[in-house]
């Protein structure tokens, strides 16, 4: 089984410019994606939840990478763009640390920088691709 290395560079969360409204926080997550030992850098993935809603536990929508048509895991992306997100903010969050009703508090346009990178399978079948 193949490997895909994500490398996270930042968040701009809660922006008006990708799409938020009094309705939905729609965030942008920003990575370079290595597979198969190439390099995709500058990809991004748009996050949209419900305005109001748990930072930490409420659904969150992970749109598909843009600027990538390869293989892949999109069940796994999903789940380290949310991990990545949900720990810059919220009660275990590194840039804003927030518990109670905290999640009724909006950020508009902010750049979180911070960089980590996740290692996960991407499945050759492609039965867990696009």
């Amino acid at each position: 089984m193949k490997k895909c290395w994500v490398g996270f560079k930042l968040c701009v969360l809660d922006s008006r410019e990708y799409g938020s409204d009094n309705e939905h926080m729609v965030s942008r997550v920003f990575f370079d994606l290595r597979i198969n030992g190439e390099v995709h850098p500058g990809l991004y993935c748009d996050l949209k939840q419900v305005v109001g809603s748990s930072y930490e536990t409420g659904d969150i929508e992970v749109g598909r990478p843009v600027g990538y048509k390869g293989p892949f895991n999109y069940n796994g992306l999903r789940d380290e763009v949310e991990k990545y997100y949900r720990g810059l903010v919220g009660a275990g969050g590194r840039m804003f640390k927030m518990s109670g009703d905290a999640h009724n508090v909006r950020f508009h346009d902010i750049r979180m920088e911070m960089h980590s990178a996740v290692e996960f399978d991407v499945d050759d079948s492609g039965a867990g691709g696009w």
